[in-house]
């Protein structure tokens, strides 16, 4: 644990390992990450490991697009296996008004280099053999996308920018950052404190505490989502793609020989709740039997809880804050995090050196809030 660093990084899930990296590739010298769990162990592993650039914001298409490239070089940069599979994203779609919706999401995304195309139910339903057709009008396929391991991602970027001299810190609270003349001095943790002028703060749904008391006011709301995975299912495609039914918002995909299986649940109260709990399995019991009746015959092998950092817009916070010096945000991602994670490590890079980053990030800076700028992204899960 040094005394002092150039930069510290709060958070240590796929945000924080990756900014490290970039920054440690980048020469920055004395960059310190502090996670007061194991990394990883927070939102990140309980993602669904999705990535896509199936959006319908530029902004996100983008982003998406720049991290897919990341995640297809993984194995060389950093250097880590990821257990990537390219099966695609398959939207299912019910009405006209979705139709129309993600035709013109896929205008944008083919115009970004995206090889997304409308597809119509039978073709859908030979890709998800599961998916019963009853009531879809189409759906939306981007065979680009898959899934990974959000763990191995995570060790991949953090193993590298220790190798490269970043310091990371697990078990490490920050207690509160230490200010003067709108200038960030130290960063106070449950291992003493840090002297440095620049924070990063990746911490996830606990980030709006952390900013508070530098009047920073981070709008990312805690939201449990959960997460159950089937027992083995016989004759299952290794090809079958992420499956979202767009109206209910039930997705699965492959894992191992089962299924990784979720929903939203519109009645969950927004909060620090790590808890399983049995509320939502109705709403999901229903969804199975409209979309995937088969799948009502099986039995469950394990599940988890994890959260949810939503912001009003659903939208990520990525930018400087203005009231005081040199604390940098990446946080809000409302389910996006975790596909984001490669691009967003790249572009808080740039910002800290003053370098021009790949995109114009600055319709998610907080300030966006103020003026009532919220952006849509309609393609969310």
């Amino acid at each position: 644990m040094p005394d002092a660093a150039d930069v510290v990084i709060v958070g240590g899930g796929v945000m924080g390992a990756s900014i490290a990296f970039h920054l440690a590739e980048a020469g920055v010298e004395r960059v310190l990450l502090l996670e007061r769990n194991e990394l990883g162990s927070g939102s990140t592993s309980k993602a669904a490991g999705g990535v896509r650039a199936n959006f319908s914001d530029e902004l996100n298409i983008a982003l998406g697009a720049r991290s897919l490239e990341a995640f297809a070089r993984f194995g060389e940069r950093p250097g880590q296996e990821i257990d990537l599979h390219r099966v695609g994203y398959l939207f299912l779609l019910e009405t006209a008004d979705q139709l129309e919706l993600f035709r013109e999401s896929t205008r944008l995304q083919n115009a970004a280099g995206q090889p997304t195309r409308m597809i119509d139910v039978d073709e859908a339903v030979r890709l998800a053999p599961i998916v019963a057709p009853d009531g879809l009008v189409g759906a939306c396929f981007s065979p680009a996308d898959g899934h990974c391991t959000p763990e191995s991602v995570v060790l991949g970027y953090a193993t590298t920018a220790r190798r490269l001299g970043a310091t990371l810190v697990t078990g490490c609270e920050v207690l509160g950052i230490e200010a003067d003349d709108n200038a960030i001095r130290a960063v106070r943790t449950s291992r003493g404190d840090v002297r440095t002028g620049t924070v990063i703060c990746v911490a996830g749904a606990w980030s709006a505490e952390l900013a508070v008391p530098l009047g920073v006011d981070l709008p990312v709301t805690p939201l449990r989502r959960q997460i159950v995975v089937t027992e083995a299912i016989p004759d299952l495609p290794q090809s079958m793609p992420m499956t979202i039914d767009f109206s209910s918002t039930f997705y699965f995909h492959r894992e191992g020989p089962g299924l990784l299986v979720g929903m939203s649940d519109p009645d969950e109260e927004p909060g620090f709740h790590l808890d399983r709990t049995e509320t939502w399995l109705p709403r999901l019991t229903a969804a199975m039997e409209r979309r995937a009746p088969s799948l009502l015959d099986l039995g469950l092998t394990g599940g988890w809880a994890g959260l949810y950092e939503v912001t009003p817009d659903h939208n990520a916070l990525i930018g400087e804050a203005d009231s005081v010096s040199r604390f940098l945000y990446a946080t809000g991602f409302s389910g996006h995090g975790f596909l984001q994670g490669p691009a967003v490590g790249e572009i808080i890079r740039d910002l800290y050196l003053g370098r021009e980053p790949f995109v114009d990030i600055s319709p998610l800076d907080l300030r966006r809030f103020r003026y009532d700028g919220r952006r849509a992204e309609w393609n969310v899960v």
